[in-house]
């Protein structure tokens, strides 16, 4: 069989063209995946409806109303920096249980992939930076809840700190919040909680995968996850808009199969979700994010890295 995927037509939804956050990337991504024979109708799975009561046990309630009712503050929203729709809300609430049933699957099969995934800015009662509601936040905390985890770890590679990930389980030890991220980047007031390591502005391929090397080894034993999420963001490449990291392809892809490597060699199921990644073009955003499912795909069927990066 091939790996699990997990993707929704309606990530992608009606959108300012202009606008920043890249929001054709979804589909554009599910559309190149489907060109290089990763995703199929076989290994495709849509996620269902959110429950409410589910996401409540993670986000404030009356937060979680007002967004739907379309009742935030200007500045709440000016915080989030998406314009608010119906549409908005279907696409926020599908992209969550999406991260939810990518984890049921990494449980089945020991390893799964979202085709989105990754809102780690948002806070219990508040968006910010294009995140409305944490998925990672929710499946963590949904797993343990359930009892189908008793430790989490979240590792997350994005170029900026999951700093609302982090405010989440900042006094709760079953889940434990890694980020790996840019210290000279947004957000500009860090989060102390969590693990937090830092990946110097400008780092290239060698010197972010032996920082990776170096710590993360050494985490899975002093912790000991049960159940891990993987936030694997791209605004670590170099042509990135938003990142100051300077990755290639390849260096992307050889972080995303190190990480899952060394995940399921302690027979740990992992999640895995896209995080950022900006570019002015969207398929070329949605091809980094790619190299996730690529990768992911590879260690899956235990075949070797693709000579075209």
């Amino acid at each position: 069989m091939k790996i699990p995927l997990v993707y929704h037509p309606h990530y992608s939804i009606p959108f300012p063209s202009r606008h920043r956050f890249p929001m054709a990337k979804f589909k554009f991504l599910a559309e190149h995946l489907r060109e290089l024979g990763v995703l199929t109708d076989d290994n495709c799975y849509e996620p269902s409806p959110l429950s409410l009561s589910v996401l409540m046990r993670a986000h404030t309630p009356t937060y979680v109303q007002r967004f739907i009712r379309g009742q935030l503050t200007i500045d709440e929203e000016k915080a989030i920096g998406l314009p608010w729709s119906d549409w908005l809300v279907e696409r926020t609430l599908r992209a969550v249980s999406g991260t939810l049933l990518t984890a049921e699957l990494a449980l089945q099969y020991g390893l799964a992939c979202h085709l989105a995934g990754g809102t780690h800015h948002a806070f219990p009662d508040r968006g910010v930076g294009f995140c409305i509601f944490n998925d990672l936040a929710v499946t963590a905390k949904e797993l343990v809840y359930s009892g189908k985890a008793s430790k989490v770890m979240i590792i997350d590679c994005d170029v900026h700190q999951g700093d609302g990930t982090a405010a989440f389980f900042e006094d709760d030890p079953s889940v434990v919040t890694i980020s790996f991220h840019c210290e000279e980047n947004f957000p500009p007031k860090k989060q102390l909680a969590g693990i937090n390591i830092a990946i110097p502005k400008g780092a290239q391929d060698t010197h972010y995968m032996t920082l990776l090397e170096q710590h993360l080894p050494k985490l899975l034993n002093e912790h000991c996850p049960d159940f891990v999420l993987y936030d694997a963001g791209v605004d670590v490449h170099q042509d990135d808009r938003l990142g100051y990291v300077q990755l290639t392809d390849a260096g992307i892809f050889k972080r995303d199969q190190y990480v899952i490597e060394q995940i399921t060699s302690h027979a740990i199921p992992i999640a895995c979700v896209i995080g950022g990644g900006y570019d002015h073009d969207n398929r070329v955003v949605a091809a980094r994010h790619s190299l996730l499912h690529q990768a992911a795909d590879c260690v899956f069927a235990k075949k070797k890295m693709p000579n075209t990066l």
